[in-house]
């Protein structure tokens, strides 16, 4: 099975005639066309060829055809009008590598990977999904406030996390704590951050499940919608100018496809030339709006030709595939300096989060048939057991670990006591101006007035 990535074909992928050549003929004899099918010109982009009568160039063209001098290229005319197509009449295909039985499908071709990567790829899958299924029951319990999990989707999260490097800089979205798991946050780390204790980096005052680590090179999450996808293309670009031997990946959902910031965000990286990879995780659904709703256009990938961006489809589930993409993304990224844009197919099999009930806008039997037949573990985990790399034993182990680490994590995150209550003010400006020292004074002047309001294992 091939791997490809379409290629734009935007205005600075068209043909740049010579002078000379641009003034030969306007109407030229069929016969005439034909001889020039292998001659070559430079493209806008220097150092890159195109053909001046491929297909793509001369679709639908006549002999009566002429050039229309425009900046940014010369543009073909026609004296028939044409409106282009609102959707091909296929689907742009998905690369996948594994069936859904954990098959090597015929034909594919895919990176390489050792015994020991793909062991722990699959360690970091499992604790990733017990992680998430004991914060959820701790959140259940009340002793977290919220909580979101990345259930169906742990092949994105880890396989593209082991294609990169930690020179690599991360802005995630809200639902790849599997990324920052590979690149060795530990599960204290992450119990800290949920619970808003002293320990924790934000110091409490972020919402739960809004990591972040500097020294991971992976930005803290934040609430609002996409911003990190502008934010995304502006790091790329530093690393561009700082000539940096590293990339910048930014996570996505197809719900941030229908917001503002997708678009600026794709088409400055598309012009500054920026090697940053657009990762967007299709699972169907943007909380409650499933994407048939959403929009009109065949998914994702297509979109990025419109900003002259190489693209790609993969199966999301499907760890080696997943893989294989970000490693070869990765490699086009920054050896030729360009965006990449990835769409991964998968579905979310949890509740968008604690606040969520997904059964109310969709079928529970949907829900089960990606849970059961289509899982990214599972898959995985027949692949490396026909390898010989994996037995039940292994797995009873694991398991049986990670859950012990998990909960060991909870209950001592739960003895730190929370951040004093002057952190909540501090760490924005060099020297707090008045405005803030007036609202301290005042929360403090009603805590003492109502003293019961306020939770008492929080230093005042």
């Amino acid at each position: 099975m091939k791997m490809l990535f379409s290629k734009s074909r935007g205005l600075n992928h068209f043909v740049q005639w010579r002078s000379k050549e641009c003034r030969y003929h306007y109407y030229m004899k069929k016969s005439a066309a034909i001889n020039f099918i292998h001659r070559r010109f430079e493209s806008i982009k220097a150092g890159e060829q195109i053909d001046l009568y491929n297909e793509d160039f001369h679709d639908g063209l006549n002999d009566d055809q002429q050039i229309l001098n425009f900046p940014g290229g010369r543009v073909p005319t026609t004296t028939q009008m044409k409106f282009i197509s609102e959707s091909s009449e296929q689907r742009l295909p998905c690369y996948r590598v594994l069936d859904d039985d954990g098959y090597l499908i015929s034909g594919s071709i895919f990176e390489q990977v050792s015994k020991g990567l793909a062991v722990n790829m699959y360690s970091t899958m499992i604790a990733l999904e017990t992680m998430d299924t004991i914060f959820y029951e701790a959140q259940r319990q009340g002793r977290l406030s919220f909580y979101l999990t990345s259930t169906g989707e742990e092949a994105i999260n880890i396989a593209s996390a082991a294609a990169l490097t930690p020179q690599d800089i991360v802005l995630p979205q809200y639902r790849e704590p599997g990324v920052l798991l590979w690149r060795g946050f530990t599960l204290q780390e992450f119990a800290d951050q949920l619970l808003g204790n002293k320990a924790d980096y934000g110091k409490g005052r972020q919402m739960p499940i809004h990591y972040g680590s500097n020294k991971l090179n992976y930005f803290t999450v934040s609430s609002p919608l996409t911003t990190q996808l502008p934010q995304a293309a502006g790091v790329a670009y530093s690393l561009k100018m700082d000539k940096k031997d590293a990339c910048v990946v930014v996570y996505f959902g197809d719900g941030s496809t229908s917001e503002g910031d997708f678009h600026a965000g794709l088409n400055f990286a598309a012009v500054m030339e920026a090697p940053v990879i657009f990762f967007c995780r299709n699972n169907g659904w943007a909380i409650s709006t499933p994407v048939t709703e959403q929009f009109r256009s065949d998914g994702i990938a297509i979109k990025g030709q419109a900003y002259g961006i190489r693209s790609i489809r993969v199966d999301g589930n499907d760890a080696l595939a997943v893989y294989s993409v970000v490693r070869a993304a990765r490699q086009k990224a920054i050896k030729e300096q360009r965006p990449i844009l990835v769409e991964a197919m998968t579905y979310r099999v949890s509740h968008h989060s604690t606040s969520d009930d997904s059964t109310k806008y969709r079928c529970v039997k949907e829900i089960e048939q990606w849970r059961t037949g289509k899982s990214p573990i599972t898959r995985f985990r027949k692949w490396i057991q026909r390898n010989g790399w994996w037995a039940d034993q292994n797995e009873t182990e694991l398991r049986g670990n990670i859950r012990r680490q998990v909960v060991e994590a909870i209950q001592g995150a739960e003895k730190v006591e929370k951040p004093p209550l002057a952190d909540l003010f501090g760490d924005v400006y060099d020297k707090i101006p008045s405005n803030l020292l007036e609202q301290e004074r005042f929360i403090r002047e009603n805590i003492k007035r109502y003293p019961k309001e306020y939770p008492t294992d929080v230093p005042i």
